[in-house]
């Protein structure tokens, strides 16, 4: 099935078969945080879980844009980005697992995936300290002259604090090669933007840097995609870093626990009538890019291997106590005394 010359217009270039690849890692990431969440009740996943149910179309649409040796850093809700890269969906519910078999061997969990293999650098808990890591893979590349970028995953809530302004001014100083993707879903953990910002469209702060920023809706992964390929290739080419702002929402609360009393079911159902999954599941078939058997087989596929992992997990050996001692940048001095 070829894209024909209009669809392919409408698709930014992307071929039937890429574009099918992008809903096949969407229901992926659906799929997968929905086991997630099914085995956190069941107490096999314990710690934080921080789901990206809602959120799909953001991860797929700029991670897509990005080439394989280009860096990724994330904040804690990083699962779906981890999938779009291509990360092994057995390793990560077995790092969910605090399995040996984990991508960090079971010793970091939910909130830390990493794959070194393909540049994810992985997840980190402490909010808006990762923008200024990014700033340091950002600055290694420029001095390197290096042709690669670093992108880098934050929230909403991350703009009120001071990292947030330093990283921004760093890289902007530097024309460094970074991308900063806000995902906006409208609530930093349980404040609603309008309480917590006095600047709710994200990508207006970029002006105190005069930095080049752009707002993009992030339930659309076609549009967001198109907007992460300008800001690639903007700071590809030397230009500087850029602000990309992704409006989105998130179905489930802002982890496992949240009772999410600072919202209604009401306002939920309403934007699940938005669900980027089903939307952009509706435009493919609509268009003729994918048949309804095809969605289909597609989303039973992505049931079986998200079930998988869930039994790689189960039956996988717990973390190993050597990565204690190992698992450091020097080993212990004997004391003198």
């Amino acid at each position: 099935m070829a894209s024909t010359p209009d669809t392919t217009e409408r698709y930014a270039g992307l071929s039937n078969e890429q574009l099918i690849e992008m809903y096949r890692q969407m229901v992926l990431i659906r799929i997968f945080e929905e086991k997630c969440q099914e085995m956190y009740t069941r107490a096999k996943i314990g710690g934080f879980l921080h789901l990206y149910v809602g959120q799909e179309a953001v991860a797929v649409g700029t991670i897509g844009a990005l080439k394989p040796e280009d860096h990724i850093i994330t904040h804690y809700r990083d699962h779906g980005h981890a999938i779009a890269r291509g990360l092994d969906t057995n390793a990560l519910m077995a790092e969910l697992f605090g399995k040996a078999t984990g991508s960090a061997a079971g010793l970091g969990g939910s909130m830390h995936l990493v794959d070194v293999s393909k540049n994810f650098w992985g997840g980190y808990a402490i909010i808006g300290s990762h923008l200024l890591m990014a700033c340091g893979i950002g600055t290694a590349l420029k001095l390197q002259k290096r042709p690669e970028v670093v992108m880098v995953f934050f929230g909403d809530g991350s703009t009120n604090g001071g990292e947030f302004y330093e990283a921004m001014n760093f890289s902007q100083l530097g024309k460094l090669p970074v991308i900063f993707v806000c995902e906006n879903n409208l609530f930093a953990m349980g404040t609603p933007i309008a309480v917590h910002t006095s600047v709710q469209e994200i990508y207006r702060k970029a002006c105190a840097f005069d930095m080049r920023s752009e707002r993009v809706d992030g339930n659309d992964p076609i549009a967001t995609y198109e907007a992460t390929l300008r800001a690639v290739e903007y700071a590809r080419s030397g230009q500087g870093p850029v602000l990309l702002e992704a409006v989105t929402y998130r179905f489930r609360g802002h982890s496992a626990q949240d009772t999410q009393k600072y919202r209604t079911r009401e306002e939920v159902e309403q934007y699940r009538t938005r669900d980027p999954n089903q939307v952009f599941r509706k435009r493919l078939i609509d268009d003729g890019v994918m048949t309804e058997e095809q969605a289909v087989q597609i989303e039973q596929q992505a049931e079986v291997e998200a079930q998988g992992s869930v039994d790689f997990a189960d039956q996988s050996p717990p973390a190993d106590e050597k990565w204690l001692t190992e698992g450091v940048y020097a080993n212990p001095i004997e004391p003198k005394f």
